[in-house]
């Protein structure tokens, strides 16, 4: 899990373009939007085009669990890995 994790936030940091940040500096627990990394509404778009391509998972425009699933690097991982084992 710890490399699904570093995939990522690589992942992140290269499609939103972040260049101040490293993989280190992303803390696993801590959100994504608002407070903690302060991503934004079409930084979400962005990076669910990114997952798509790199890991072949799909993210629902309806879905209600979509929030859940981008709340932090830990319940990314955790929604990748379950749709990986399908």
């Amino acid at each position: 899990m710890d490399e699904l994790k570093q995939e990522i936030k690589e992942t992140i940091i290269s499609a939103l373009q972040l260049e101040d940040i490293t993989p280190e500096n992303i803390v696993d627990a801590d959100p994504l939007f608002g407070e903690g990394l302060g991503l934004d509404s079409i930084d979400a778009l962005e990076l669910g085009v990114a997952l798509k391509k790199k890991f072949g998972i799909k993210f629902s425009a309806e879905s209600s669990e979509n929030k859940k699933h981008f709340a932090s690097v830990n319940a990314l991982a955790e929604y990748i890995s379950s749709e990986k084992n399908k």
